[in-house]
């Protein structure tokens, strides 16, 4: 609860320490503000009050429910889907991890299902909830759902009437205005008669030129929710 917008009816277990701890551990206590760097020394000394920890008397009275969560966006998307006439699956609510890796683990699935036939009868709509993070190494423009879809690409090139999607649930998607990007089997051909290289534009972090020049990014606009993201894969 103390992450969620930063908790602030919530208990807070993380001290001054800790984030001078983060600092010196990622050797960025030289890169701060110094206003920055002292402030949390003084607090670490002491000389400024921690922030309301477990236990305290503030909290006694309050109560801190969740209202809305990624698995109740997942399973409204599931019944959209089954409205649609699809069979509906959830691979997994808690999604994690390298945004390209996750791509490439959907484009599995994806390759499994069409080859086996299996777990879930075609057409399908298979729903991963959660949020993967970008390791930036180059100097492109993107965000995490978007690089999410162009690792997906690759992997489903060649594959007939089969979809992946990714999109952040408030409509946001790294500091671009896309919510994130589509794909299918044909979208690596399509990026090649344009001469896109999607290899190069992965390896600098540039999934949203990629997918503003074939036509393929998610624009929603703000939605006022963030619930983490949302990554769907159909196949009819």
């Amino acid at each position: 609860m103390d992450t969620i917008a930063s908790g602030p009816t919530s208990p807070d277990p993380t001290t001054f320490s800790d984030a001078l701890a983060v600092l010196e551990r990622y050797e960025l206590s030289g890169k701060v503000p110094r206003k920055v760097l002292d402030h949390l020394k003084r607090g670490a000394e002491g000389k400024i009050p921690e922030t309301p920890k477990p236990g305290e008397e503030c909290f006694r009275n309050v109560k801190n429910v969740i209202v809305a969560s990624n698995s109740v966006a997942i399973e409204a998307a599931g019944r959209v889907g089954k409205a649609h006439g699809l069979n509906v699956s959830v691979l997994t609510t808690s999604m994690q991890g390298e945004a390209r890796e996750a791509g490439a683990w959907l484009a599995s699935i994806a390759r499994g299902v069409i080859e086996a036939g299996r777990p879930v009868p075609k057409p399908a709509l298979r729903l991963s909830g959660g949020e993967t993070t970008v390791t930036v190494r180059g100097k492109g423009i993107g965000g995490r759902s978007q690089e999410l879809v162009l690792g997906a690409a690759m992997g489903i090139s060649g594959l007939e009437n089969v979809t992946i999607a990714s999109f952040p649930t408030d409509g946001v998607d790294g500091p671009t205005d896309a919510a994130g990007a589509v794909a299918d089997g044909f979208t690596l051909k399509k990026a090649e008669s344009l001469k896109l290289d999607p290899t190069s534009y992965l390896e600098r972090n540039d999934s949203f030129w990629f997918f503003k020049k074939l036509g393929d990014i998610i624009v929603t606009g703000q939605t006022g929710t963030n619930v983490m993201d949302m990554a769907i894969l159909i196949y009819v």
